[in-house]
This record gives C-alpha cells, structure tokens and sequence, in this order.
C-alpha cells in the first residue's frame, strides 16, 4: 500500500460492494438473498440438521433416539420455521466460539433442545444432532436447496419470462424478410421470426 493510501471501513453500497451481485446488480439479485446469503445458507444448514435428526428418531432399529412425541417434532420443525436474523446472528455468536460454521448450527440446535417441550430431550438424545455427518454432508444438502429452491422460484420464471417475450416477437415478426449470413456473408432469405424463434 501506498503511504498516501489511507485504509478504513466503507459502508455498503453499490461503489463499495466486493462483488458487483451486491453492488451494480443488486437491484436486480436482491431476490437471491433468500437462498444464497449466508443467512440464507445457515437456515438451510439448519434444516439438513433437523431432518436428519428426525429421520434417526423415525427409524426404529435406533433404539438410542426414540421416536419423537408429534409436539416434539412440531418443536423441532418450528427451529427452521422461526428462524430469523437474530437467530442467525446467535449462530455467528457462536461461531466465534467453535471456529466452524456447522458446528455453529450445531450447539444452535442443541440450545434449542433445552427450550419447550425438547427440554426432556436435552441429555443423551441432543448428542445425535450431527451423528454420523460430516459438514460437507450437510452444506451439499444446504447448496443442492439453495440451487433447487432458487431456480424453481427465481430462475426458471424469469427464463419462462424471457422465452414468453421472445416468442411473441417471433410470432410479432414472422413475414418480416431479412438477408441471413454465413461465416459474416450475406446467403439465404430468411425472416427475422424464424431466426427469433431458431434462438427461442
């Protein structure tokens, strides 16, 4: 750094953003936070835990985590649902203390468990929260719903969208004659229809 480069922090905003998605094109991306921000990615870590804690307690030959009670799991399900920025920001608190983000999620859950009826379920079967899985296990299942939950929502509208608006305009200026061309070459006669819907 030059010693005429003065170092400090930068609020947020277009100029400043480190990536252009946040920056220039946030208007535009600002649909995306809910599936890829890392709130967004922690709520659905979180999930992936839950699940499969309810999963072990649905299998009957793991007698160490029996079955939940339907309030039970009412309680367990209402972890995601409630889920909010504060809770996020409880995750990040504990974060600072395990150095690990899935870890993170972890304890989360199992500070949950000594709230409401999970109260019960605080010893022993809090300790199956993340058995068996690793943190890639669950942020592939948090990405793979990110990616699902963005392209259904998101993604494929806005293409359903565009392939809407370019059909009519194939349909728009079907009989309208334009000269096609090869390797930059005038060649056959075509309309600027048919080529809209070739790309359609």
């Amino acid at each position: 750094m030059n010693s005429g480069d003065k170092e400090h922090d930068l609020p947020l905003s277009e100029l400043t953003a480190i990536s252009s998605i946040d920056g220039r094109y946030a208007g535009r991306a600002k649909r995306l936070r809910n599936y890829f921000s890392e709130y967004a990615i922690i709520k659905y870590r979180l999930k992936a835990e839950i699940e499969w804690l309810l999963a072990l307690s649905a299998h009957p030959a793991i007698a160490e985590v029996p079955a939940f009670r339907e309030e039970d799991r009412a309680a367990l399900v209402a972890i995601v649902s409630d889920f909010d920025e504060s809770s996020a920001r409880r995750v990040k608190d504990i974060e600072k203390t395990t150095n690990h983000d899935v870890k993170a999620v972890e304890y989360f859950i199992k500070e949950k468990m000594t709230e409401g009826s999970l109260k019960e379920h605080t010893g022993a079967i809090s300790e199956f929260v993340h058995f068996a899985c690793t943190s890639e296990d669950i942020t592939n299942l948090a990405y793979a719903q990110a990616l699902g939950r963005s392209r259904d929502s998101v993604m494929l509208p806005a293409m359903d969208g565009l392939i809407d608006k370019l059909r009519g305009l194939s349909h728009e200026h079907a009989a309208l004659p334009m000269m096609s061309r090869t390797h930059g070459q005038p060649a056959t006669p075509t309309t600027l229809g048919k080529e809209i819907a070739n790309f359609t």
